[in-house]
């Protein structure tokens, strides 16, 4: 009986491929092999998560008691987000308008689905993450993207959101830091952006999940000045969290019951175990070894940045935050996918190529991660220089 081809929603044509998990897949394999390689392609912190984290999943662990918690999250793990917000950032946000999700893109999705049917528009800049797309596109939306670049820090602009406004715009969504450039949105414009998407019915995303790693400025939130958005934030990137599939969104308080009902059916609940680490996030004794890493981070960067751009990558733009420098390497190659896999196979450094954010001058641009310490970081730029070399 010959094999048939699997009947397949339409849907999944227009979603596309992760391919830095699949150059991952293949990094590991020729680790396996043997092969010594420096990964810098992955967005995932190399530090462990913080002792008084796991002390707090382990204990409610050895208790045996691991039901499911609300759908909203655990009433004690909503307020004491809400009391973050309060302490870092000086702003009120009551708990009962923080959702406890399954990742940050458990978050993601949920803001989506409650926000974008059949045919309905978002606004989002390219290039950006993934997956804000492909999730527009899961819900049957249409991902308006418009090409930013090193003019704007690759944000987008006021003036941009308001141009390409249509019929069927229903969202924009904004990053900051952002993914894969590590650039701000400057407050006040995304305070007009929130006003505009106001004015002409719409909502705004706001992707937050790097926002405690800033490294020049104070960390800000759109909920500063703004209780209709719909912010995404996550223990897995400044929390260290990421195996344990954590984030929360903080929806504008009409739309609570509507996503609690997604939530219900969607996922039923975050991990208890997680949800239970996640209380001790924010303990002063956390909040001292989370400082600390952030400014191993700044000094990764501080150190790559330049190496980077003394052996041929032009890198326009300084990241402000997150943990990633977006390089343009049309110097080098005009295939930044061909360029990403030889580097890989010939020098065993693992990068992102620039496919994985955008069409926008994606074949000219790379993805590198510091999330490693700058020994591998240094080892990595000697492997690259001498790549290149020998091309």
């Amino acid at each position: 009986m010959s094999e048939q081809a699997p009947r397949l929603a339409r849907r999944l044509a227009g979603i596309a491929p992760f391919h830095v998990m699949e150059l991952l897949a293949r990094a590991r394999e020729l680790e396996a092999a043997g092969r010594s390689i420096v990964h810098m392609e992955i967005g995932e912190p190399d530090f462990p998560t913080p002792r008084p984290m796991c002390d707090a999943g382990q204990r409610i662990i050895e208790t045996g008691e691991l039901f499911y918690t609300p759908a909203l999250g655990l009433p004690q793990l909503r307020e004491a987000i809400a009391r973050f917000y309060l302490e870092r950032h000086d702003v009120v946000v009551p708990s009962s308008r923080i959702i406890v999700t399954a990742g940050a893109s458990g978050a993601l999705l949920l803001a989506i689905a409650a926000l974008i049917g059949p045919g309905d528009g978002v606004l989002m800049a390219d290039p950006g993450y993934p997956c804000n797309r492909n999730f527009v596109r899961l819900m049957d939306g249409m991902a308006d993207e418009i090409a930013v670049g090193a003019d704007t820090a690759y944000q987008l602009t006021p003036d941009m959101v308001a141009s390409r406004w249509r019929e069927n715009t229903r969202a924009v969504m904004v990053a900051s830091p952002s993914n894969p450039a590590g650039t701000l949105m400057p407050a006040a414009a995304l305070r007009d952006i929130a006003a505009i998407a106001r004015a002409r019915g719409g909502s705004v995303i706001v992707d937050e999940i790097y926002q405690g790693l800033v490294y020049e400025n104070e960390t800000t939130t759109a909920l500063s000045f703004a209780d209709d958005v719909f912010v995404i934030n996550s223990f897995s990137k400044y929390f260290n969290m990421t195996g344990w599939r954590l984030g929360w969104l903080v929806a504008p308080a009409p739309y609570v019951r509507e996503i609690e009902k997604l939530a219900q059916n969607i996922f039923l609940a975050a991990s208890t175990p997680a949800q239970h680490a996640a209380l001790a996030a924010f303990a002063p004794e956390t909040l001292e070894i989370l400082e600390a890493r952030r400014a191993e981070f700044r000094a990764r960067r501080d150190f790559l940045l330049p190496a980077l751009r003394e052996i041929g990558f032009g890198i326009p733009v300084a990241p402000q935050g997150a943990f990633y420098i977006y390089a343009d390497c049309s110097e080098l190659s005009d295939d930044s996918f061909a360029f990403s896999r030889a580097l890989l196979e010939e020098a065993g450094v693992a990068i992102t190529p620039g496919a994985d954010f955008g069409a926008n001058a994606a074949g000219r641009h790379v993805r590198f991660a510091y999330t490693n310490a700058i020994p591998v970081l240094a080892e990595g730029v000697k492997r690259i220089a001498e790549f290149l070399r020998r091309r």
